[in-house]
């Protein structure tokens, strides 16, 4: 039992590492690729389109494995480790054949996600495409020019091409492993009897475990301050409109969303996915292309939209973000309220829920007592090994139930805020009981029933897919019948 969790626990490790950087890099070195029927040839060859829109073949590499409709050749491999080294992920554990068992794995699924008439939209993909592609400008520091050259590609077309490709192979993969497992639920009794077979020696060992709590109190905009910003986003939005002016180039001047700076502002929505807060969602999705919006407030600040271009459920949006200037007398009242606040709970003059849901100004929290909520597992409890490091620094040398002093914290969009915090409930590291930790026990028994329902389709789709391994591969230990034996 205690090696199939490791198992298990290995599979998630490894998949959600190489499903991240292959997406990344991967798509960066494959062409649309078609099968050569001659096995002692055993080559792959791309479709190069020339001026005339004829289409010439030319040698590229050997071929390592046939999946169905699918192709992985010698070089993908090659270059997939090279690129996950370069982008610093670590291999160590990973053997070459690991690797290429994952890659048969995902090429398998990417099959029958098309067999089984799965659709992935090519404005989804597109989108995706573009995210990749303004992550990858942002985090180098490179022009696209600049990127197409270092990635040795024509055009920023062909680029795109690829990328369109894998992202859409990755995509169907990952469909058809959700459609594998999405409906699994295990019972009670299931969980109870994947506990009670865990050997008492095996049994897992949980991290110790708290619930955090906090009362913010942020320093008053002044009315006039927030008319300042409003009026500067109105000059902004006609000074665009009726002088022609670049709304990029207000952003990179003015807006103090300075983690959009390097992409103009630029930021993709779905429809069906909510990404950004409500008032902001709405604001985009209300502009026909091309329009602005009038200004609008969120918890950040004070935005305007520019809607660029939709696609279908997709839209490409830029805003520029002001936040009022808050005066330094705004700042000593509200550190004065939450220093008065702190002291009516340490003297029990109100309880920390009752203060926070009374005065704090954190929405998120306010309703539910000041406790945080794990966004991991949308409940009350911290493990402190798996907690943020930030949240970690401020509560790590809390007792249970102590206030802490006055923390003063500023957000990325620079705004300023004070805050007390507590924790309690602490746990400390133990062993798995099955009263005290279903939950965890119940959500490690529903993952061992996934991995066999994968396990199973996997076995039985291996034997009803042309499958063929070629060379050095045939010799590859793998965890999965891929040879057919």
């Amino acid at each position: 039992m205690q090696q199939k969790i490791k198992t298990l626990k290995f599979t998630i490790k490894t998949t959600t590492i190489l499903f991240t950087v292959l997406t990344c890099f991967v798509s960066l070195f494959s062409n649309a690729q078609e099968i050569i029927s001659d096995d002692s040839t055993k080559v792959a060859v791309t479709k190069v389109k020339d001026s005339a829109t004829s289409f010439q073949t030319r040698k590229i590499d050997g071929v390592a494995a046939v999946v169905g409709d699918y192709i992985i050749l010698d070089s993908d491999i090659d270059k997939t480790i090279l690129e996950l080294k370069a982008s610093g992920a670590s291999l160590q554990g990973v053997s070459r054949c690991q690797l290429f068992g994952k890659m048969l794995e995902d090429k398998l699924y990417a099959h029958h996600a098309v067999q089984d008439s799965i659709e992935v939209t090519d404005a989804e993909i597109r989108s995706s495409v573009d995210y990749q592609l303004q992550q990858m400008m942002a985090q180098s520091g490179k022009s696209m020019e600049e990127l197409i050259a270092f990635y040795n590609r024509k055009s920023e077309k062909e680029l795109r091409e690829e990328m369109f490709e894998i992202n859409k192979s990755e995509r169907l993969a990952g469909e058809m492993q959700k459609k594998i497992v999405d409906e699994l639920e295990v019972t009670p009794e299931e969980v109870r009897e994947f506990f009670n077979k865990i050997p008492e020696s095996e049994r897992p060992t949980f991290g110790t475990e708290l619930k955090v709590s906090q009362i913010v109190i942020e320093p008053e905009v002044s009315e006039e301050n927030r008319q300042r910003a409003i009026n500067q986003l109105k000059q902004f939005k006609a000074d665009v409109q009726e002088n022609g002016a670049s709304f990029r180039s207000k952003v990179v001047l003015y807006s103090d969303d300075k983690a959009s700076i390097a992409t103009g502002g630029l930021y993709t929505l779905n429809r069906n996915k909510p990404r950004m807060v409500k008032e902001f969602r709405e604001a985009a999705f209300s502009l026909q292309e091309g329009e602005i919006s009038d200004p609008f407030e969120t918890d950040f600040g004070f935005h305007i939209v520019y809607l660029e271009k939709i696609r279908g459920q997709e839209y490409d949006v830029r805003h520029i973000l002001l936040i009022p200037e808050v005066s330094q007398s705004a700042v000593k009242e509200a550190r004065e309220e939450v220093e008065k606040i702190r002291e009516r709970i340490v003297a029990g003059d109100i309880s920390f829920e009752d203060a926070a849901r009374e005065s704090s100004d954190e929405k998120e929290t306010r309703s539910e007592g000041g406790f945080l909520i794990n966004p991991a597992t949308q409940d009350y409890n911290f493990e402190l090994t798996k907690m943020d490091p930030e949240l970690y620094g401020q509560i790590q040398d809390l007792e249970e139930a102590e206030i802490s002093p006055i923390i003063t914290e500023t957000t990325r969009t620079g705004v300023m805020k004070f805050k007390i915090m507590r924790v309690t409930d602490r746990v400390n590291e133990h062993v798995a009981d099955y009263s005290k930790d279903y939950l965890k026990i119940k959500e490690l028994a529903l993952n061992e029933k996934r991995f066999k329902a994968i396990e199973k389709w996997q076995d039985e789709k291996i034997m009803d897919t042309y499958i063929k391994i070629n060379g050095e591969y045939k010799d590859c230990d793998f965890s999965g019948n891929w040879l057919k034996q």
